[in-house]
């Protein structure tokens, strides 16, 4: 059975570019139902999966010598040295695969990203001290988060940076701001996400619900390319909080 947190990673795939087939492939879904989840504004409580092995992975471990000792990234060679050994899948999978190495091993530009109104908001947060707080010492973090297009701000105390807390300043953003933002922009925290599997987020759960029932699009930052969450990165830096820790 599938988890409601991989509904959003048929959403996720397919605002890449992925075409329904090649969802449908990969996952193990029957493409009537990806098609239908695609366009479905809310998860479904389950829905069926058959368990499958990827095609390439009798081949990972070539791939990682080629890409982390010899330097080779282009996809279509290695497409080509893979096909030579046998590989019968296509290039798809092989460029997800391929997409975390490709981005620790290279630099990129850093191009400004901009949002339309009520499109993203983007949220982090920074530990900034240690409290006293009944006699022992916690340690105090600072949430913040930034409307891409305004880059209007929210900016909370807590003491926690555990999910019941994210999930709570979360809410008290979307009632300082008057409203609920089509995308939130996370980073890959653990409180959002379980991980990557060939590239494509694991959702969460809980997280996942969360975010159905509040109505917005989760999204992480690539790995190694934390330049994505820019607003709220530099607004980290000097936020006023609207409120002090919790008691």
């Amino acid at each position: 059975m599938m988890t409601r947190g991989e509904f959003f990673m048929i959403k996720e795939m397919y605002e890449r570019g992925r075409s329904i087939s090649d969802i449908a492939r990969e996952l193990g879904i029957d493409r009537k139902t990806v098609r239908k989840y695609i366009h479905s504004p809310n998860p479904p409580s389950k829905f069926k999966r058959k368990p499958r092995k990827s095609k390439l992975d009798p081949f990972k471990p070539y791939l990682q010598k080629r890409m982390l000792e010899n330097g080779v990234f282009n996809s279509e060679k290695l497409f080509f040295e893979i096909r030579q050994q046998g590989y019968t899948g296509g290039k798809t999978i092989l460029k997800d695969y391929m997409q975390p190495f490709r981005e620790t091993a290279k630099k990129k530009y850093t191009v400004r990203y901009e949002t339309l109104p009520g499109e993203q908001m983007q949220v982090d947060w920074k530990e900034v001290g240690e409290v006293v707080i009944e006699g022992r010492k916690v340690k105090l973090s600072l949430f913040v988060a930034v409307l891409g297009y305004s880059r209007m701000k929210y900016a909370v105390f807590t003491v926690s940076q555990d999910q019941e807390h994210l999930m709570e300043c979360l809410i008290q953003s979307f009632k300082y701001f008057g409203g609920v933002p089509k995308k939130v922009l996370f980073d890959n925290m653990k409180t959002v996400t379980d991980g990557r599997e060939q590239g494509v987020v694991k959702w969460n759960q809980r997280f996942s619900e969360f975010a159905s029932y509040y109505g917005f699009i989760p999204k992480v930052c690539r790995p190694y390319r934390a330049q994505t969450k820019g607003k709220v990165e530099r607004a980290i830096q000097g936020s006023s909080p609207q409120s002090v820790f919790d008691k």
